[in-house]
């Protein structure tokens, strides 16, 4: 029987390995770049679900949202709608910077989040106060969207504590006309 030894320099290393992610220089520019000032600008209904470590669905939601632009400042107003019920909001307040990246801030984040764009990509990276089961929690969010069309946008967030995946979001913004809403849809 063969007996392994692990060191604590393997088990980061493996860590590490493990943890690489995608970057955004790896999305090249194109004519029409992904923009959230374009795209998150009037009405938008996304839907959605959480799902813990081990990737299991644990909720489902939509999420009616409303931006506004005024210049480079712009409120995006966000409504949850959860399959148990609950109903929350978050209203972010972005501002586009010279460079063509975002700053954010909501009632929820925890100083100030950061998003740069390229090519279809957007990233997106802020610390989220998370309640679960009436505990508070700081969570690091690595929000990455996708722009699929004109209309759609696929999300995909790693929720983590610690450098560990706590819990992964999947979204999928729509906002074709005529826009829909979530009261009927969860």
């Amino acid at each position: 029987m063969i007996k392994y030894n692990y060191t604590p320099l393997t088990v980061a290393a493996c860590l590490l390995i493990s943890s690489c992610s995608a970057n955004l220089t790896d999305y090249q520019p194109q004519a029409i770049n992904f923009d959230i000032k374009e795209y998150f600008n009037g009405p938008i209904t996304a839907w959605g679900t959480i799902q813990d470590s081990s990737n299991k669905v644990t909720r489902r939601f939509c999420v009616e949202l409303d931006g506004k632009w005024d210049g480079n400042n712009g409120v995006l107003a966000e409504k949850f709608y959860f399959n148990d019920g609950e109903i929350s909001y978050r209203n972010w307040n972005l501002v586009k910077q010279e460079d063509g990246s975002y700053q954010g801030n909501a009632e929820d984040v925890i100083g100030t989040a950061i998003g740069k764009h390229q090519g279809f990509a957007f990233q997106f990276n802020y610390t989220l106060r998370l309640p679960v089961d009436g505990t508070t929690y700081d969570v690091s969010m690595d929000d990455w969207m996708y722009q699929i069309d004109q209309y759609r946008v696929m999300n995909k967030t790693s929720i983590s504590k610690f450098g560990f995946n706590v819990a992964n979001v999947t979204l999928f913004f729509d906002k074709e006309s005529p826009v829909k809403t979530c009261a009927s849809n969860i």
